[in-house]
C-alpha cells in the first residue's frame, strides 16, 4: 500500500492527503512535521495520526479508515497520477513543501499549501516581490495608480504579485510587463482555467515574465470560496502588499488582513473621501492598519531595496507610436491629445459610429496608448502616467 513510484512518490503522497476530507493546509503540514514526506505514512495508523497536533481521534480514525481502504487509495491514487498527468501535459510543476524551490516567504504562513501548481518559471515566485491588488471596478485614478506603483516597484527590482482579476490586477501586471519586470499571477481555480483572459492578450506573456500559480487542482472551476484562501497565498507571496482601490469589503480587504496576520507590510493608496473605491483605502489608513504611500519610493523606504538590478531595456511608458495601430485606430490617434476629449466629439472627428469608436477605443487601452477618464473622456498617455 505504502509503495509509490519514486519519481512521482512526495507529489503522490502529498495528493493523495488532500482528498481525505478534514485535512486542510495547516493538518497536512502538521502530519509532514510529524512523519515527513515518507511514504510509510500511508500505513499509520489511528493512534500515529491521534498524536499529530490539530487531529482528533475522530478525525485520526477516519484519516486511517480511508488510507486502509483498497478501493478509497486507488480511486486516489487514480486522481492523483491524473493530476501529474494534466501539469504535464501543461508544462506545469508541482512544487511541495520541501521542494528547495518553494517560494520561502510563503513557507513562513501559518498555513502555506502542500502543493503549489505552477506554470512558467517558479523561480519568479521566490524574488523579491510586492503584491498590488484593487478592486475589479477600477476608476480611471485606479487603474492610473496601479500602473504607476507597478511600474515604479519593478524599476526598483521588485516583482509584481496580483491576481489577475479584473480592474486593479490587470493594470498592475501589464504596468509591469511594459515595464520590462517580472509579475506572478495567483488564481482561486486551476492553473488551466484563465477565465479573465480568455483570448490570451496577457497571460501568455506572464508565463515568459513570471509565473501563474494555484493551490487548486488543475480543472478546478472558479468558485467563491477559492477566493479567500487565493488570497492568502497573494500576501504569503510578497513581503509587503499594496492595496490601490477597495471599498470596505472586498477581497483586496482580505487581501490585507491576510498580509497583516502573516506580518508583512501593508500600504494603501489615499482616495477621495467621496468615493466608493477608496472607502476601505483610506479607512485602514485611518485606523493605521496600512501606510499611505504616494509613490513606490515610500514602500521601498519601509521595505529596502530589492537587492535585485532593475530590468534591462525597459519601457518608459511613452504612448505607442502609431505604427503600431490599426487604421481605424490611428484615425483616432491622431484626434487626440493630452488633454481629454468626449466621445461624441471623438465620433465627430473620425467620422466613426460611437458603438465602432467604443470598440477601438477599448483597444487603445489594451495598448497603453490612450486613458480613459470619468465622462467618456479620453486622452493620449502621458509618459508619467
Amino acid at each position: 500500500m505504502s509503495v509509490l513510484p519514486p519519481e512521482r512518490g512526495r507529489e503522490l503522497l502529498l495528493l493523495i492527503l488532500s482528498q481525505i476530507p478534514g485535512i486542510g493546509p495547516a493538518r497536512t503540514t502538521a502530519i509532514i512535521a510529524r512523519f515527513g514526506l515518507d511514504p510509510a505514512l500511508l500505513d499509520a495508523g489511528r493512534p500515529e495520526f491521534a498524536e499529530v497536533p490539530g487531529i482528533g481521534e475522530v478525525l485520526a480514525a477516519e484519516i486511517a479508515a480511508s488510507l486502509g481502504s483498497q478501493a478509497w487509495m486507488a480511486r486516489a491514487l487514480d486522481a492523483a497520477n491524473n493530476q501529474l498527468d494534466r501539469a504535464a501535459e501543461l508544462g506545469a510543476c508541482i512544487l511541495t513543501l520541501t521542494d528547495p524551490r518553494y517560494p520561502p516567504l510563503l513557507r513562513e504562513i501559518y498555513d502555506p499549501p502542500p502543493l503549489l501548481f505552477v506554470r512558467g518559471n517558479p523561480e519568479s515566485l521566490s524574488l523579491p516581490s510586492v503584491a498590488v491588488v484593487g478592486t475589479r471596478k477600477a476608476s480611471s485614478y485606479g487603474r492610473q495608480a496601479a500602473e504607476q506603483f507597478s511600474r515604479e516597484l519593478v524599476l526598483d527590482g521588485y516583482a509584481v504579485v496580483s491576481g489577475l482579476a479584473y480592474g486593479i490586477d490587470m493594470a498592475a501586471h501589464r504596468a509591469a510587463l511594459d515595464s520590462g519586470g517580472t509579475t506572478c499571477a495567483v488564481l482561486g481555480c486551476g492553473v488551466d482555467t484563465i477565465y479573465t483572459d480568455p483570448a490570451g492578450r496577457l497571460w501568455p506573456k506572464i508565463l515568459e515574465r513570471g509565473a501563474i500559480a494555484s493551490e487548486e487542482w488543475i480543472g478546478t472551476e472558479p468558485a467563491p470560496g477559492n477566493f479567500p484562501r487565493r488570497n492568502r497565498l497573494i500576501s504569503g507571496l510578497s513581503a509587503g502588499t499594496l492595496v490601490v482601490e477597495s471599498d470596505v469589503a472586498g477581497g483586496s480587504m482580505i487581501t490585507a488582513a491576510c498580509a497583516l496576520d502573516q506580518d508583512r507590510e501593508v500600504f494603501a493608496v489615499p482616495g477621495s473621501i467621496y468615493a466608493r473605491n477608496s472607502r476601505g483605502t483610506n479607512l485602514m489608513i485611518q485606523r493605521c492598519h496600512a501606510k499611505p504611500v504616494l509613490s513606490a519610493r515610500d514602500i521601498v523606504a519601509e521595505l529596502g531595496p530589492s537587492g535585485a538590478a532593475p530590468p534591462s531595456g525597459t519601457q518608459d511608458g511613452t504612448t505607442c507610436a502609431p505604427a503600431t495601430l490599426s487604421k481605424e485606430e490611428a484615425r483616432i490617434f491622431a484626434v487626440l491629445g493630452e488633454e481629454a476629449v468626449h466621445i461624441d466629439l471623438i465620433s465627430e472627428n473620425t467620422r466613426m459610429p460611437v458603438a465602432e469608436l467604443l470598440v477601438h477605443l477599448f483597444e487603445l487601452e489594451l495598448k497603453r496608448a490612450i486613458v480613459q477618464e470619468p465622462g467618456q473622456l479620453f486622452r493620449l498617455r502621458r509618459p508619467s502616467s
